[in-house]
């Protein structure tokens, strides 16, 4: 017979080891887009998150955005969110160097959620780790940049992203993936 309390034990490391995986995870892929941005289009962003995903999309958020006159052409759905948020709450449009911190959180916020997730059901379902992060990875791409983030306006719909936006965002999210399981691995042992 399980014990519940164990049981609950391992779940709360699975979720520590996941946030903590999503976290160093966030920061490889950040490391990784700029490189890659760099390498693909000799251009660099200051925060880090090199998101090609930009252009205003004229729907949901992003429209809200632009019709208040708080959207600029370069955002990206990180700094989307942000300025959402920051409108929503505290009634302040962000300024750009706002925006690029506030993107910066985001993205983080996004990457430590999804870890946690992915560490607490790891910890359940053992089988959820298989594959070295990268269905993850996978899965973070698919229901987060492909489904949600389009969705709610805060990219353009794939159709409007050329191939090479996409497999630049699936190598990202591979690399987020990977990373988060390595991490999440190591600091499960260790706990």
């Amino acid at each position: 017979m399980s014990n519940p309390k164990r049981d609950e034990a391992d779940v709360l490391k699975g979720l520590a080891a996941g946030v903590i995986g999503g976290l160093v995870a966030s920061w490889t892929m950040n490391q990784f887009q700029a490189w890659l941005s760099k390498l693909m289009e000799g251009t660099e962003r200051a925060h880090g998150a090199q998101s090609l995903q930009q252009g205003s999309p004229q729907h949901g958020i992003g429209r809200e955005l632009q019709e208040r006159g708080e959207e600029n052409e370069e955002d990206d759905a990180a700094e989307r969110v942000a300025s959402a948020i920051s409108e929503a709450v505290f009634d302040h449009p962000l300024t750009e160097s706002e925006k690029e911190i506030g993107g910066a959180v985001a993205h983080y916020a996004m990457g430590v959620t999804s870890g946690a997730i992915y560490g607490t059901v790891a910890e359940m379902l053992p089988e959820a780790a298989i594959g070295l992060g990268l269905p993850f990875g996978v899965a973070v791409w698919v229901i987060a940049d492909e489904g949600i983030v389009p969705a709610l306006g805060l990219s353009k719909g794939p159709s409007e992203y050329p191939i090479s936006i996409h497999a630049y965002s699936l190598a990202s999210h591979l690399v987020f993936g990977l990373t988060a399981e390595v991490v999440r691995s190591t600091v499960r042992r260790a706990l």
